[in-house]
């Protein structure tokens, strides 16, 4: 028997077909297309879906169970309460699915814990009970997984890290806080921190890099920093510094075995994670332990969503 995991994106939704061994035997995916309404998003989440399964060259009937992960906060009863960028209010997304795909064991999560939970059993937590994933995409995700269990909190909006604050009255966040760590640790945060730097600094190199590559990206300053430039440089290290500086408030807080880095700033590799565990050794409070938290780079990528959603029946 094989699991079903969704993935509703803002941008596209994707759905696949994983076998016990974690394994994608068959994946669909297309534009999410929004704004538009829950009834026309589920019918293309229930295409995708079957589109996937014929990929797969399985039926309905060797489906065990379908997880779905989305953005947002989801209760227990499998409805998504409140998605700002999908429009969604009191969607009742387990029904939605059921009525579409049949009477299958059906379960909904947060997006942010599906990746956790994949890369918790599939990527770079080989099986942790105690993990915690962060992405620094447009703002900062996270999931937390805790002997084994995925931390909801009583309102099933917990773990969401990214809005921790680690300046007090400092940079404004789209949450309406100030000082969040998603406000500096973010790519969006990096953007804006490379973009001001090539403001003070009209000498850069990094203004030859965005000529060449057409605009300002995450790489943009670790591109330059590789080059020697000084004001690379100074945005790099500013950044890591931001980026530990909430690692280490979860490693304060919750002790993980380990805590994998995802989102596309990850793929600079022992650039970041080499400075981020240096950071995280010196100023740790657990420092006569024998077991310290590691910190790893995601190894599922875009597939982590669909692998956790699809063992979400099986935790």
């Amino acid at each position: 028997m094989y699991n079903i995991g969704i993935d509703l994106g803002g941008t596209n939704i994707v759905a696949a077909v994983v076998d016990d061994g974690y394994n994608i035997l068959g994946k669909a995916k297309t534009p999410t297309a929004t704004p538009r309404s829950a009834q026309d998003i589920f019918d293309d989440i229930a295409k995708v879906c079957r589109e996937a399964m014929d990929a797969a060259g399985v039926t309905v009937g060797d489906i065990s169970c379908i997880g779905m992960g989305t953005p947002g906060t989801v209760n227990g009863e499998g409805v998504i309460e409140f998605a700002n960028n999908l429009g969604f209010n009191n969607v009742p997304a387990k029904e939605m699915l059921k009525e579409r795909l049949g009477d299958l064991p059906v379960f909904v999560e947060n997006d942010a814990n599906c990746a956790a939970l994949g890369e918790a059993h599939a990527g770079c937590g080989n099986g942790s009970g105690n993990f915690v994933a962060v992405t620094l995409g447009t703002g900062v995700g996270s999931g937390v997984i805790i002997d084994g269990k995925i931390v909801n909190g009583v309102n099933f909006a917990g773990g969401e890290f990214g809005h921790m604050v680690i300046s007090v009255d400092g940079e404004p966040c789209t949450c309406g806080r100030k000082g969040c760590w998603e406000a500096y640790a973010s790519a969006t945060a990096l953007i804006r921190q490379t973009k001001k730097a090539m403001e003070e600094n009209p000498d850069s190199v990094m203004h030859e890099i965005v000529k060449q590559e057409g605009k300002i990206n995450g790489k943009t300053a670790f591109d330059a920093m590789r080059k020697g430039d000084i004001a690379g440089i100074k945005v790099v290290n500013n950044y890591i510094k931001y980026v530990a500086c909430g690692l280490i408030n979860i490693v304060n807080a919750l002790q993980p075995e380990i805590i994998c880095v995802g989102g596309g700033i990850c793929n600079e590799g022992d650039t970041l994670l080499k400075p981020l565990n240096r950071y995280v050794m010196a100023e740790r409070y657990s420092i006569h332990s024998k077991i310290q938290t590691k910190i790893m780079k995601a190894q599922l990528g875009n597939n982590a969503g669909v692998i956790g959603a699809a063992l979400l029946g099986s935790i």
